[in-house]
């Protein structure tokens, strides 16, 4: 599926084109599927969110599949492998990428975001993006994790600084990125408390094995206040922006944690220094994951037997009715395309 323009669903057509040809420390991927991500969409509406992007250009940033080819440097990667892809890549010599966080560099290149992604048949990739998936694990689950996951590990971990024993809530509970932290923060020896909007989206959370589900309109501060003898949350974690900024903030405790990562509700928030400043609150914004928050977040899932629900599997051409689900809101899990 080939972008050719900024706009509605017609400027991505499905097209032929060549095989991709791989460089030494490239391997070929055979697609078996690509989740469809916010990023792809925004893309398509315009303009660009990534540094050298152009068009054609054929997006998709989560991807699995099985290794066909590999480059003639690559020495630790099989054929016939089944592996998922990190879709972030530094340019390997800047400070940020010493650092490993590639994310904040200044020529970052992201599969599927700026470099040809996975709505397709075949994609290259540096092998070094790639991460092997267990024989019991499905290819079509492999792809569901990649952004969520390993976004929702780095803000719960090296940002939030969860610790066993301590009580986070986690706003708009049933999005892709929220069923990835409450699952890792419940494995890590938390204890949640999820906030949906609706009744069918706590009943999706409770069936990953999360106690303490609460609608968005039933006051979740009193019962995080009553659940901890009055302390308030250690950590709220909150993607949703003005929406909930306000009961995130009341929701926690002295010196408690607020971790922000998207503003789907608006960009601007208000908030009162006084009380923010005499419970000593620390607001933390959450960025870029690295390739250690990858890893991590895939070993969690393998060992933890966790879940990753999928909202639908469609096939690679009806691409446009798989941005429609993923923009309705009453869905729950990711949505995958396959070729």
């Amino acid at each position: 599926m080939v972008q050719t323009g900024f706009g509605g669903p017609e400027v991505v057509t499905a097209r032929d084109v060549p095989v991709p040809t791989i460089a030494a420390d490239e391997a070929l991927i055979r697609v078996a599927a690509c989740a469809v991500n916010r990023m792809d969409l925004l893309q398509r509406q315009g303009p660009a969110l990534l540094p050298s992007f152009t068009l054609p250009h054929v997006p998709g940033m989560d991807i699995a599949g099985t290794v066909v080819e590999v480059g003639s440097a690559v020495s630790d990667l099989a054929v016939g492998s089944r592996v998922v892809v990190d879709p972030v890549l530094g340019c390997g010599e800047c400070t940020f990428c010493a650092a490993g966080e590639f994310g904040y560099c200044g020529d970052v290149r992201v599969t599927g975001g700026n470099r040809p992604g996975g709505y397709a048949e075949y994609v290259a990739v540096k092998a070094g993006q790639t991460h092997p998936v267990p024989d019991e694990v499905e290819l079509t689950t492999a792809a569901a994790l990649p952004s969520s996951w390993s976004t929702a590990y780095h803000a719960l971990f090296p940002v939030g600084r969860l610790a066993a024993g301590e009580t986070i809530l986690i706003q708009a509970a049933a999005s892709a990125v929220s069923i990835a932290a409450v699952q890792l923060a419940t494995d890590a020896g938390a204890r949640v408390v999820a906030v949906a909007g609706s009744q069918a989206k706590l009943d999706a959370v409770r069936a990953l094995g999360v106690e303490h589900c609460v609608p968005l309109d039933a006051d979740p501060v009193a019962y995080v206040r009553e659940l901890t003898g009055g302390r308030g949350a250690d950590v709220v974690l909150d993607h949703v922006g003005p929406a909930t900024w306000p009961l995130s903030l009341s929701a926690l405790g002295v010196r408690g944690r607020l971790v922000f990562m998207g503003q789907t509700s608006g960009d601007e928030v208000t908030f009162g220094l006084t009380g923010a400043y005499h419970r000593e609150l620390s607001l933390l914004g959450s960025g870029a994951y690295t390739p250690a928050d990858f890893q991590r977040a895939l070993g969690a899932f393998w060992a933890g037997k966790l879940s990753a629900p999928i909202a639908a599997v469609l096939p690679l051409e009806r691409l446009s009715e798989a941005f429609d689900v993923l923009t309705d809101r009453t869905t729950v899990g990711k949505v995958l395309v396959t070729p």
